[in-house]
């Protein structure tokens, strides 16, 4: 089932940049096939979805949750995520503080930010909070914040896309200088329609589904 795509996108990336394959909607055997080539690290935007595949599927995937999180599906994922790359809010980073306590668990998490304006309906924390937000999440004792999550413009102006991920960077390096870069090492920035925009812009993870699963 891997598509020719696969390769493209795995030339692209090379060894530096992580591949989160987004697997929301794919079948255990869409997922298996990915898997099968090596992949490891898998994205899922709904919790359900989410539960239902990972018992069904290898305990060494690494699940990304990459969807809005309400804060009352926390306490039913955490068991089984490997990260949580859409922290958005004061209120979701104590509510997984809160459940992650329970369990006596740290989770890694990554600070997502609504960086582009032109997009309203996009989720994310406002980036001109993002110091005080970060340093929030960081004093939380169950909380790894270890970088930053974006979502590109809903464009095809590669510009616009450019700038949104040019300024995404500047951010992720300015929180580098504050925390170290062995602190925050993760920059997921990058989909299906902008990953080569991305790479080009400095990201350090790409997330990628509709790309890799559906031929054009």
């Amino acid at each position: 089932m891997i598509k020719e795509h696969y390769e493209i996108v795995r030339k692209a990336i090379g060894t530096d940049i992580q591949l989160c394959v987004v697997s929301k909607k794919r079948s255990i055997e869409e997922i298996r096939s990915y898997y099968d080539a090596g992949e490891r690290i898998f994205g899922e935007n709904h919790a359900q979805e989410l539960l239902e595949k990972a018992g069904q599927l290898p305990e060494d995937i690494a699940w990304h949750f990459i969807g809005h999180l309400q804060r009352n599906k926390v306490r039913s994922i955490l068991p089984f995520v490997s990260c949580i790359q859409s922290l958005d809010s004061y209120a979701l980073a104590d509510e997984i503080e809160k459940e992650a306590a329970k369990l006596n668990k740290t989770i890694p998490v990554l600070l997502e930010f609504h960086m582009a304006e032109m997009d309203e309906h996009k989720t994310g924390h406002d980036p001109s909070d993002a110091l005080p937000f970060a340093k929030y999440c960081i004093e939380k004792k169950h909380l790894d914040v270890g970088g930053i999550m974006v979502m590109g413009p809903h464009t095809s102006d590669t510009k616009a896309i450019e700038d949104v991920f040019h300024k995404t960077y500047d951010l992720f390096k300015e929180l580098q200088n504050i925390y170290t870069a062995e602190k925050i090492h993760t920059l997921s920035m990058g989909m299906s329609s902008d990953y080569k925009t991305a790479i080009a812009c400095g990201t350090t993870m790409v997330r990628i589904g509709t790309y890799l699963f559906e031929e054009d």
